[in-house]
C-alpha cells in the first residue's frame, strides 16, 4: 500500500468524526510537494466559503522566496483574516490525513494566530 493510499484511509476515518456545521465550520488542509491549500467547508451544505493557496497569483508573489513551513503560516493568517471578514470565526480543525507537524502545524498555528478558534 503506497503513502497516498494510507494517508487517504486515515483522512477517512478522521472525517467521520471531523463534520462542519454551520455553527463550527470544518477547516481542511491538503499539502502537495510544492504548495500547501487550506479551505473552509460547510459540511451540511457542501460549500466551500473560504479558500486560499499558495498558488493564488498576488500570494505566490510575496511568498515565493520563503521556505515551505513558512509559506503555510502565512496561508493560515490569510485563511483567518479572509474567514474573519465572512464572520467566521470558529472551525474544527481537519489536517487531511497528514500528521499534526510541520507543514501543516504551521498552518494551524498561522491561522490561530489570525483569529481563528480550534
Amino acid at each position: 500500500m503506497d503513502r497516498s493510499l494510507r494517508r487517504k484511509i486515515r483522512h477517512r476515518r478522521i472525517r467521520k468524526v471531523v463534520f462542519g456545521t454551520p455553527e463550527r465550520l470544518r477547516l481542511n488542509v491538503y499539502r502537495s510537494l510544492k504548495h500547501i491549500y487550506a479551505q473552509i467547508i460547510d459540511d451540511t451544505k457542501g460549500h466551500t466559503l473560504v479558500s486560499v493557496s499558495t498558488l493564488e497569483p498576488e500570494i505566490y508573489e510575496k511568498i515565493k522566496d520563503l521556505s515551505k513551513t513558512e509559506k503555510a503560516k502565512i496561508i493560515g493568517k490569510i485563511l483567518a483574516e479572509r474567514a474573519i471578514a465572512k464572520g467566521i470565526t470558529k472551525v474544527v480543525f481537519d489536517r487531511g490525513g497528514y500528521k499534526y507537524h510541520g507543514r501543516v502545524k504551521a498552518l494551524a498555528e498561522g491561522a490561530r494566530e489570525g483569529g481563528l478558534e480550534f
